[in-house]
């Protein structure tokens, strides 16, 4: 069987719409209905910041529900195993390389940007600091115990698995937060975006915060990934020592 076979994904689940303007925001019981089917993407449209507002702080922390909400449309999303699986490699990969080379960072999971000043919100399946200066933000906000948002800054870097293609627009989201760069892994492919100072995203070949291209991001969650993560994970550490050693 052909490497691209293998790792082919079953076929994404239609997205569903819900009338807009919303009339009133569903309920935790309503969006577990809605959001069953993983990696089904459930639009609102033309919906205000109000009812993006009192939607995702409706929503437990331990919730699978992701919400993204640019400006006019809102989207919600139950998500599935595969959609798991490829954050978990991904955030794994990051952490592996900036360990095994000593580069600076901080990780934050499951984050919800609500940013109120530019009327977007998001999601990101996992992202991270490495400047200097967020890092040390990120660890002051987190020394005061605060668990406001508006005390810790936009991250530098974020992980999104599109299993489904979005319905919102999550570029404009990412941008409007000024965050540098943007991984993307559709279950086969993974696109590093990176921000342009005119405020949108082009197509990379390699990482600003990493010696990674994105080929080889892809080799490591598509065709180097099997079911036991701990022997990929020392594969991929061996690896990075060889290259920095072999650079060295």
């Amino acid at each position: 069987m052909s490497t691209e076979t293998a790792h082919t994904t079953a076929a994404a689940p239609p997205a569903v719409e819900v009338p807009g303007p919303a009339v009133r925001v569903p309920s935790l019981d309503e969006l577990e209905r809605l959001t069953a089917v993983p990696d089904q993407r459930v639009v609102f449209r033309g919906v205000d910041w109000r009812f993006y507002e009192q939607l995702v702080d409706s929503i437990p922390e331990s919730s699978n529900i992701h919400v993204d909400y640019d400006g006019k449309d809102l989207e919600v999303m139950g998500k599935g195993r595969t959609h798991g699986k490829g954050i978990g490699l991904l955030g794994q990969l990051v952490e592996a390389i900036a360990q095994e080379l000593g580069i600076p960072y901080s990780s934050l999971v499951d984050t919800t940007w609500k940013r109120p000043e530019i009327s977007r919100g998001l999601e990101a399946d996992r992202c991270y600091y490495f400047l200097p200066e967020k890092i040390a933000a990120d660890e002051a906000a987190l020394n005061r115990g605060s668990d406001s948002i508006a005390d810790y800054p936009n991250p530098d870097l974020a992980i999104e698995v599109d299993i489904s293609p979005p319905q919102v627009d999550r570029a404009g989201i990412y941008a409007a937060l000024r965050v540098a760069e943007v991984w993307r892994f559709d279950g086969r492919q993974v696109t590093i975006d990176r921000l342009t100072p005119e405020g949108v995203y082009i197509v990379a070949d390699a990482s600003l915060f990493l010696p990674i291209r994105a080929e080889e991001i892809r080799r490591w969650v598509v065709d180097e990934a099997r079911g036991d993560e701990s022997t990929w994970a020392m594969r991929l550490r061996a690896e990075v020592r060889g290259k920095a050693l072999n650079q060295g």
